[in-house]
């Protein structure tokens, strides 16, 4: 298998790539991991300007000689493409798995909405040596290679379809095109960096949404470095999440194990 590896945000380093390089060849030696040259541009917070990062997307997804794509970093960016890539997609494209999370979820979302490939919202390609010491790229490389279904998060044993985002990510995409029809799939949300008051706030968008009415129930993955609230917000993440959703009328399905998370277990959406 090639794995091509695009930036659609942020900028990687070369010292990243050569660390998923190293670990690749000790795992998965038989197979490949590319990392497109975009991966290291620089324009202000991007890995290049919109369009770079778009003609690299757009280049290695419809590559026939390209198995999967991993996103390279999260950051912030990767909305600003959409437009521009998604109508160009195609067959190559539409056979791929496409793996991600946090920022990278509004492409995910997109793909998943348009039929396009596999989505699946799991670790990156830069995330070992930071967040994770192996187990969660070993966990992502599993199921892009294998299907090994080790790295699954335990909760997908139920068998119901299932998607997964950054919340911040989610409330962006509501009222968008972008969104996907979630009809009877269970959402999984996670958060990282914010203050408990912007959470609260952002679970009424997703409890007052017109598109996500229908969705099987809700699972709070981590919501991790919750910025200081002054004064205290007195009131628990678990605890605005029943609220939140008793609210919506959808079922509080309890904890997953994803995130910004040393156990960031892979979620593929739909069935798994």
């Amino acid at each position: 298998m090639r794995i091509g590896v695009v930036a659609p945000a942020r900028p990687v380093t070369r010292e990243s790539s050569a660390r998923m390089a190293a670990f690749m060849a000790l795992t998965y030696p038989e197979h490949e991991v590319v990392f497109h040259p975009q991966c290291y541009l620089s324009a202000g917070h991007f890995a290049g300007t919109d369009a770079e990062r778009a003609a690299a997307f757009l280049e290695v997804a419809n590559d026939p000689t390209i198995d999967a794509i991993w996103f390279a970093r999260g950051g912030y960016g990767s909305n600003r493409i959409l437009d521009a890539v998604m109508p160009h997609l195609g067959d190559a494209a539409r056979r791929k798995t496409y793996m991600g999370f946090s920022d990278i979820g509004f492409v995910l979302g997109a793909l998943y909405a348009r039929g396009i490939g596999h989505p699946v919202h799991a670790s990156m390609a830069s995330s070992i040596g930071k967040n994770d010491a192996g187990v969660d790229t070993g966990w992502a490389l599993g199921w892009l290679i294998e299907r090994d279904r080790r790295g699954l998060d335990p909760t997908l044993a139920d068998g119901r379809p299932a998607a997964a985002f950054n919340l911040a990510i989610l409330t962006s995409l509501i009222g968008s095109k972008y969104l996907p029809d979630l009809t009877d799939h269970v959402l999984m949300i996670e958060e990282v960096d914010e203050p408990l008051y912007r959470i609260d706030r952002m679970l009424f968008n997703v409890a007052h949404a017109e598109q996500l009415k229908g969705i099987a129930g809700i699972r709070l993955g981590a919501v991790t470095a919750i910025a200081e609230n002054d004064p205290p917000f007195g009131e628990t993440v678990d605890e605005m999440i029943v609220r939140w959703c008793k609210e919506m009328g959808v079922p509080y399905l309890g904890r997953c194990a994803i995130g910004h998370i040393s156990t960031n277990h892979v979620v593929p959406f739909g069935v798994a």
